[in-house]
């Protein structure tokens, strides 16, 4: 059978999945995963840091060879924030062609949002109105407004159309956990002072935009919720449910409430970064990145405030699969008499 790839180069994780179709969606048949903190001190010097290059070429090589080793048939390699931000961005990803045979394509945040949505598809609650699917990434956060007014969708367990997803309006704002975290340093003990800094940063950021607001009537009204997918939200889930180690079955499509996401971040602000370390759903790559995904993710609920967050393990690679496989080759063919979704607004902070 066919073997598909989907590798995801960011600004702190190099991600890649190898995937078999399997009915409507795939099977996975290898995944590896590693922080390599690619975009470690970009913010400050505009460049692609030599140690860090040197570890995304060493995770890179390790893909090149299980990709080979799989004998994959179709495999799609991005970039995103750290490449399309650093001056030496295109010479790295030509050394990465150079020494690796992968060719890594430096991705639009709009496609970055649309491919993290498609990834997600299946964990938008269909009886809700709306959803807001936040993306918190190394160096960039994804923000997209999805309505899922009159079935847009179409019915649960049917197949979605991944190319006319109902979008209607996505922002890239240039603030991930890394650059965060590298511009609001820990203090020795963390503050509710130096937290309150880092989520007002990220509100000054988004809280301009306003492309997405005919949906704002309905979160308001509590008819929409937000679905997070990112290493740093995944940790506050693992937190939650006090897990002594992670567990994808648990993690993927944990319902949280506000108050929930509140109370994993008020734990993890009482613990110094070795005890953060320690936890088994946090380690010691994380471990000072963590509560600037807890800001992330506060000043998001802040500005579009809902009770309920979905949680997603899941998310960029998995909707480069599902375009890799195919799974809406068949109905990219408008049928006669269907009304296309109104097209969406987009924007950047950046």
């Amino acid at each position: 059978m066919d073997c598909f790839a989907a590798l995801d180069l960011g600004t702190n994780n190099c991600r890649l999945l190898i995937a078999t179709p399997a009915g409507r969606g795939f099977r996975i048949v290898e995944a590896f995963s590693r922080i390599v903190r690619l975009g470690e001190g970009l913010s400050h010097t505009g460049r692609l840091d030599e140690a860090a290059m040197h570890r995304a070429h060493a995770a890179l090589q390790i893909c090149a060879d299980k990709v080979n080793r799989r004998k994959v048939t179709r495999i799609r390699a991005v970039a995103t924030q750290a490449c399309r931000q650093a001056e030496n961005g295109a010479e790295f990803t030509a050394e990465v062609e150079r020494r690796t045979g992968l060719k890594l394509q430096v991705i639009t945040p709009q496609e970055e949002a649309r491919l993290s949505v498609a990834g997600c598809v299946n964990l938008l609650d269909r009886k809700a109105s709306a959803a807001l699917v936040v993306d918190v990434g190394g160096g960039s956060t994804e923000l997209s407004w999805v309505d899922l007014r009159g079935n847009s969708l179409g019915k649960e367990g049917s197949q979605t159309n991944l190319h006319r997803l109902p979008i209607r309006a996505w922002l890239s704002a240039p603030v991930g956990v890394v650059t965060l975290a590298e511009r609001f340093p820990e203090p020795e003990v963390p503050t509710a002072e130096w937290f309150r800094a880092m989520v007002d940063h990220m509100r000054a950021e988004i809280e301009g935009f306003t492309h997405a607001e005919k949906l704002r009537p309905v979160f308001a009204s509590g008819r929409g919720h937000l679905v997070g997918t990112s290493g740093a939200i995944t940790s506050l889930a693992g937190m939650h449910l006090g897990l002594k180690r992670y567990d994808r079955s648990q993690v993927d499509g944990l319902w949280l409430r506000r108050a929930d996401c509140t109370a994993a971040a008020d734990r993890l602000m009482n613990l110094c970064p070795k005890d953060r370390a320690a936890e088994p759903c946090i380690g010691p790559d994380r471990a000072d990145l963590v509560l600037a995904g807890a800001a992330i993710l506060q000043a998001v609920q802040e500005l579009w405030p809902c009770d309920r967050v979905r949680v997603a393990d899941r998310g960029l690679r998995e909707g480069i699969l599902l375009s890799l496989m195919g799974g809406s080759s068949g109905q990219r063919r408008r049928r006669r008499g269907s009304s296309r979704p109104a097209p969406a607004t987009v924007g950047s902070a950046s």
